[in-house]
């Protein structure tokens, strides 16, 4: 099904089960436990041999000499995987690193090695026998130095201009010029890197967690070498992933090679070392924001360069793109620059691009309020537009900023704020509110489904789409259950199988809405084939409780596969819609912060998202994706950084010891907010994404109560107390 208008007779629209909060229909899996996740195929794949994984021990360079012996003598050793025996490897289309280093050496803890054993602890006893001998020459570590030889990425957009930026800034009677800086994050999901391998002859398949399994399938053919219909990926629960699984990684192929060498299914985990050093990161960024305005507020120039760093053949992390649409100014300037590192590949992480970007725009905004002596929220409606400041002559298919600021506003009770930065005090407590903007392109895939009708009247819904812990497989049941008319327990979802058609994945902020559309083609398709079956005209039949009916006369849904199941195969492509439309989504921010005057620590006291992002699907779920989204928000404003050690090139602080992600105790009273909107030009559902929109801004918001709250602003995340501590008031 082609969806390039919006449809007239739209069965979604009956919104009977589609935007009801309904619980998870894999929540009971989940909470006993029995969910089964790539490493615990126990039943699927018995008598798995362990892999342990060896990461080397340089940033650069490369083994001179690598001693197995006393490592193939320990008990229970079965194989040892090496790039000497592993044979010819490519690299994948989605990875800039080998996935198996040696002899030479791209970045630290890159894999060089597996022994595969009877168990883990004999695997990972005999990997600390084995002895390797390095040349270490130097690398490019510190994003300072290398941004001053970084260059316009041949992957990502040319610089932009639009009428004089320079001319307009220079004469703008208000300015501001600013750098900001964002450090590199880990993705630090629960459940690491895992996988599970096993031949039959010469085809493989492959359990693991990943997030995109057409992607995942393409790229572990490529690497090994052969045809891409010889591999199976099984991903059918994912414990978390926020683009670190977007991408094969080093676990499944060496999990695949350990197989073939041990002649036996071989079962890998990285250790969370490995995953903070041979996984992608977030890379960090340095960003100057230059903004000029008249004395009305109005935004007259604004200008965003951003340099970020990754491994030779990598991309930019692109900070300036949500620049280009968020505010209008009739003079721009963009310009990103990828700088060469020799750091562990970056790559996407949640909301890639936009959230690092906004991190740093949205303070920025704050500051230019404060120069212009307006309220921070009137200077951003103040500076909306209905647009895309490019391209004039295209406008947004829905933006409901403004509302999404008002609204915030007047449920925070942002109008109490004392305009006054450090003078509300609570005891020892400095205490302040702060706001922002949030943002977030739609994104749309062409996604697909097969959907099988039974004579019990069940109806089950099949395609490779992934759950990441984001709901998918109840969204996906909503839909199938409201096109055909069923409850939700009459349906049965499976998904994460290589076998089953390919759907748009779990990433990019795309999943939902483009898997859920592939549903609803693919239901589209049953309703025409049951209709027909059934002696309707398929353009006049109704599908509700489990009958279809035309002009008073019913039969039931299971009557037309009585004589044998009925199985449709349909996938959704997108026309030309966003060419036309500018598709996007948006969401307000605001946060109340105490500072400790005498210690400089920082606590959330309570946080408001409100969010406009086309129809929402299950507002249960949504919610949910939010305040996770708000959580990690709050660990990137205060606590999140990857320590680079720049002499030997690795982060520091690769385990949940010393990389703080935010817990239980930092986490206040989350409120979210959802304004009305279905959005028909995104989609047959309506709908788009929101799981990386709850994140887009809530650091900035963060950061500028913090100001409010003492009047000390910060440019450089993560906001620690050191950096508070010396400009703190004397307590009294």
């Amino acid at each position: 099904m082609k969806f390039d208008t919006p449809a007239t007779r739209n069965p979604i629209d009956q919104l009977k089960v589609v935007g009801k909060p309904l619980d998870r229909i894999d929540g009971p899996l989940k909470t006993t436990g029995t969910a089964p996740y790539a490493y615990e195929q126990h039943e699927a794949v018995p008598n798995a041999a362990y892999g342990h994984v060896i990461g080397a021990g340089i940033a650069k360079g490369s083994i001179m000499s690598m001693d197995l012996d006393a490592a193939r003598k320990a008990p229970g050793v079965l194989a040892i995987v090496t790039a000497a025996n592993a044979g010819k490897l490519t690299k994948g289309d989605f990875n800039t690193a080998k996935l198996l280093g040696g002899p030479a050496i791209q970045h630290y803890h890159q894999a060089v090695a597996l022994v595969v054993a009877e168990t883990f602890e004999q695997a990972r006893a005999a990997a600390g026998l084995v002895r390797i001998r390095y040349d270490r020459t130097g690398g490019a570590f510190d994003l300072t130095e290398a941004k001053k030889s970084a260059v316009i990425s041949e992957r990502e957009q040319p610089d932009i201009a639009v009428g004089d930026f320079a001319g307009a800034f220079a004469s703008a009677p208000v300015q501001l010029d600013a750098t900001y800086t964002t450090p590199d994050q880990s993705h630090a999901m629960m459940e690491p890197h895992a996988s599970i391998a096993a031949w039959d002859g010469d085809k493989l398949t492959l359990w693991t967690s990943n997030q995109m399994i057409a992607w995942g399938r393409g790229d572990v053919a490529k690497t090994l070498g052969i045809p891409k219909e010889n591999v199976r990926l099984v991903s059918p629960f994912i414990g978390g992933g926020f683009g670190g699984k977007l991408f094969v990684r080093s676990d499944a192929a060496l999990a695949a090679l350990g197989a073939r060498a041990a002649g036996r299914p071989v079962k890998v985990a990285l250790p969370r070392p490995l995953i903070a050093n041979n996984t992608t990161h977030r890379p960090a960024t340095i960003q100057r924001i230059r903004i000029g305005a008249a004395k009305d507020g109005t935004i007259t120039a604004i200008g965003h360069e951003s340099w970020s760093g990754d491994l030779p053949g990598g991309g930019l992390e692109n900070a300036v793109q949500q620049t280009r649409l968020l505010y209008a100014g009739a003079n721009r300037m963009i310009r990103a620059r990828l700088a060469t590192l020799d750091l562990p590949e970056a790559n996407a992480m949640r909301a890639p691009g936009e959230a690092p970007g906004l991190m740093a725009l949205e303070i920025a905004m704050d500051e230019m309020a404060d120069k212009l002596g307006m309220d921070p929220v009137e200077f951003r409606i103040r500076n909306d537009t209905q647009v895309d400041p490019e391209k004039p002559e295209r406008p947004f298919s829905q933006r409901q900023l403004v509302q999404c600021l008002r609204t915030g506003a007047e449920r925070f009770g942002w109008s109490k704020r004392n305009a006054k930065h450090g003078s509300v005090r609570d005891g020892r407590w400095l205490v302040g509110m702060g706001m922002a903007a949030g943002f977030r392109n739609n994104l749309t895939m062409k996604s697909g489904a097969r959907v099988r009708l039974g004579a019990d009247g069940k109806v089950t819904v099949e395609t490779d789409m992934t759950d990441i812990g984001t709901g998918t497989y109840t969204i996906i049941g909503q839909t199938a259950a409201e096109m055909m008319g069923v409850p939700l327990d009459k349906v049965v979802v499976r998904l994460g199988d290589s076998d089953f058609p390919v759907a748009a994945g779990s990433g990019g902020q795309w999943g939902a809405n483009s898997s859920t559309a592939g549903v609803y083609a693919a239901c589209m398709k049953l309703r025409q084939v049951v209709a027909a079956k059934l002696g309707f005209d398929p353009e006049k039949a109704a599908f509700a409780d489990g009958k279809v009916s035309v002009d008073g006369r019913s039969v039931s849904l299971a009557k037309a596969a009585e004589s044998g199941e009925v199985v449709v195969e349909d996938s959704i492509e997108f026309g030309d819609l966003a060419k036309k439309f500018q598709q996007s989504t948006f969401a307000a921010h605001f946060v109340e912060v105490g500072v400790d005057i005498a210690t400089g620590e920082s606590r959330i006291r309570r946080m408001l998202a409100v969010c406009a992002a086309g129809r929402i699907l299950n507002p249960k779920q949504a919610r949910s994706q939010v305040i996770g989204a708000m959580t990690m928000g709050i660990g990137g404003a205060l606590s999140e950084e990857l320590a680079v050690d720049k002499r030997l090139g690795f982060f520091v602080n690769h385990d949940l010891a010393g990389y703080e992600v935010a817990v239980h105790a930092d986490v206040p009273h989350q409120e979210v907010i959802f304004l009305d909107e279905a959005d028909d030009k995104s989609s047959p559902m309506k709908a788009k994404g929101v799981g990386e929109l709850g994140l887009c801004g809530v650091s900035a918001a963060i950061a500028n109560a913090i100001h409010n709250a003492t009047g000390i602003r910060v440019r450089e995340y993560p906001i620690t107390l050191d950096k508070l501590l010396p400009h703190l008031p004397e307590m009294g």
